[in-house]
């Protein structure tokens, strides 16, 4: 029997020992790990059932909303790449505010009690531009060697990832965040077989991150993949992704001989729910049922499983990535909408098959809770909104040039060596125009060039239309000689139409990249203006563009005299005046702040151009094209009172000079459809 005093201490004792068993109970005992083959959450087996939803393609008011989404399908973590390019789009120039605002966006996943695996690249795919990489990037010299163990790329990345780690450290799931898994680079087995640059790849995480992270890789579930992308013996978890509709059980085998033994729980990090578009193509659909089929092979096995996407959202800005064939002339540019026929579509409307079948088999495979169906986002059709031409391109070039980049030089420079990220270049020299016509030939254009010409004496005043040369189906253009009494002037305006994000062809630079020959002889003397649609403060009278304060090439302001300045370029005369490239605005007026809802603005009757809406750029149209035919414009850039739109339009704007506000997506413009 315990004496009298031994007992008091007991008492004493005994507040302690419950405050450090609260302890161990609380962040102390937070664990995640990989244990015979099977995912373990502070001591208990876990399945993942996520979804990729990505912060950088969604309007930061909408985050909530599009995770609440994806809790309600039955998911149970998010995953999510970090473009590179967005937080750092000039080098040593950071920015983590707005869209880029990471730490909000995983700090908000908790709060809603999801999980999160985080994709920390440096490459990332994506359908986003150059995969993620700043493309300041491609103007360093010798050139570097991305997606290997260049040292001075290395130099770059470790640069980055030193900003970067350090805020993710305290969001890792063992220090009390939400942050269970980090992926290195992506699918490099697809790529490349520098094992030397994995193993730096996963020195550098560990040093922010430490050793109780589980790091992992992403690689087709084929042989080849695996062995030029997984790294075991640095204890890295190696995942898989595959065709959706493949028995993914023998590739989950497979999966086992490129994990250490007992560390290889089967898991599908990609599981394709729709996929890509790109412009000129049909719409990208999938089937529901055979979908969802899928999704319980993997998920009544107790597989894992993370849908590729759960919710696409919107390649906003000059943002879209692209893709390459054979060669890298057979080029193919990402639509504006990522919606990637994903169950939560771009616009976040579930009321779908899609998402109804995948919550059915979650629900069934899982036992997780069926969540009453979220409510659509309610939608406003605003209506026709009249348009006024406000400039010709040529008449305010001087204006919206940055006169600092504005360069001369004997050959045509491309866009990043001259400081410019993202937009158009305009390039113009002179040249002798003898004969009736003459043949020009650009062999090397990224990625799409309209070409003009006037007598020299003239300037804009005789300019013509010549015609279009396309990265993917260049050829020699035939221009009209206009019997000048001096000289000819000649215009190419160039459109980065967005960089390669997959393949050999990432190092994907933009404008002019070969001589240019007319009647086979090399023209030289070359000027150069920047057109990065992002700040064009130095335009006296029609200040069109001011910049956007998360990154660069986003936002459009309009202020000053429409009509005076649209008097005082009327001084057009011959030529194909409609396919010059101009401005255009609209206003339409909001009552009310209740009235402010989610909409589409259709370009049916337009060509080709980007579009901004109260000072963001909603993205590019392309109706002529297809098959997207409508943007998104989603509710927190509107505003009560007056509202902006602005237009530029590169060839025939509609007839009308009209657009109209619509309450659906349209993807059936082009002549494919």
């Amino acid at each position: 029997m315990a004496s009298g005093g031994t007992f008091r201490n007991l008492l004493l004792v005994l507040p302690l020992c419950l405050a450090l068993a609260s302890l161990v109970g609380g962040v102390a005992s937070r664990r995640f790990w990989i244990e015979n083959d099977t995912f373990r959450k502070d001591g208990a087996p876990f399945q993942i059932v996520g979804g990729d939803v990505h912060y950088f393609r969604i309007v930061p008011e909408y985050w909530k909303d599009r995770l609440l989404r994806a809790k309600a399908l039955g998911l149970n973590t998010i995953q999510t790449y970090v473009p590179w390019n967005l937080h750092e789009p000039e080098p040593q120039s950071w920015e983590f505010k707005g869209f880029a605002d990471i730490e909000s966006y995983l700090r908000l996943a908790q709060e809603l009690e999801m999980l999160v695996m985080l994709r920390i690249g440096p490459y990332i795919c994506g359908e986003w531009d150059l995969g993620g990489f700043p493309p300041w990037l491609l103007t360093i010299e010798p050139a570097l060697k991305l997606r290997s163990s260049d040292s001075s790329y290395l130099s770059l990345v470790e640069r980055w990832w030193g900003v970067l780690l350090p805020k993710v450290a305290p969001l890792l799931y063992n220090n009390g965040g939400p942050v269970i898994m980090v992926q290195i680079e992506n699918e490099f087995g697809s790529f490349g077989d520098d094992k030397n640059y994995l193993h730096y790849l996963v020195q550098l995480a560990r040093r922010y991150l430490g050793n109780d992270i589980i790091l992992y890789t992403t690689d087709g579930g084929a042989m080849g993949n695996l062995k030029n992308g997984s790294i075991p013996q640095d204890d890295v978890f190696a995942a898989v992704d595959f065709e959706t509709g493949s028995n993914p059980w023998p590739i989950f085998r497979l999966q086992k001989k490129y994990n250490l033994p007992g560390k290889s729980a089967p898991l599908s990090s990609e599981f394709y729910t729709g996929w890509l578009t790109h412009w000129g193509e049909r719409i990208a659909t999938t089937d529901a049922t055979s979908t969802a089929k899928a999704l319980k092979t993997i998920l009544c096995h107790n597989g894992s499983a993370v849908l590729y996407m759960a919710h696409g959202g919107t390649n906003f800005g000059f943002y879209n990535g692209a893709n390459t064939g054979q060669d890298e002339s057979d080029y193919k540019p990402d639509l504006t909408s990522y919606d990637y026929d994903a169950p939560i579509k771009e616009h976040g409307d579930v009321h779908n098959a899609k998402y109804k079948a995948l919550r059915r088999v979650i629900h069934e495979c899982t036992g997780t809770p069926l969540h009453p169906l979220p409510s659509d986002i309610e939608k406003a059709s605003y209506g026709l909104v009249k348009l006024q031409k406000v400039a010709s391109l040529f008449d305010i070039i001087d204006n919206i040039s940055d006169p600092l980049k504005v360069s001369v030089s004997e050959h045509p420079l491309y866009m990043e060596q001259i400081g410019q990220m993202f937009g158009f270049l305009l390039y113009m020299s002179e040249y002798e125009g003898k004969l009736p016509s003459s043949i020009l030939s650009i062999p090397k254009v990224h990625d799409r060039a309209q070409v003009f010409v006037s007598c020299s004496v003239d300037g804009f005043r005789n300019l013509r239309y010549g015609g279009v040369i396309e990265r993917w189906s260049n050829k020699t253009l035939e221009i009209p000689n206009l019997r000048c009494s001096s000289t000819t002037s000649l215009y190419i305006l160039v459109e980065n139409m967005g960089r390669v994000n997959y393949g050999p062809y990432i190092f994907d630079r933009k404008g002019i990249l070969s001589p240019i020959q007319i009647d086979g002889i090399t023209i030289r003397h070359w000027k150069m203006y920047p057109l990065a649609l992002n700040s064009l403060d130095n335009l006296p009278k029609l200040q069109l563009i001011t910049q956007i304060p998360y990154v660069g090439a986003s936002k459009m302001s309009i202020h000053g005299d429409s009509k005076k300045n649209l008097q005082e370029l009327s001084s057009y005369s011959n030529g194909s005046i409609s396919a010059l490239p101009a401005f255009y605005e609209g206003h339409f007026h909001i009552d009310h702040e209740s009235e402010i809802k989610d909409t589409f603005i259709s370009f049916r009757g337009w060509n080709k151009g980007v579009a901004f809406v109260n000072n963001f750029n909603i993205g590019r149209f392309w109706p002529a094209r297809g098959p997207q035919c409508a943007l998104y414009v989603p509710a927190p850039i509107l505003k009560s009172g007056d509202n902006i739109v602005v237009i530029f339009e590169l060839h025939d704007p509609n007839p009308e000079l009209t657009i109209d506000f619509v309450t659906d997506p349209d993807f059936t413009c082009g002549p494919n459809q």
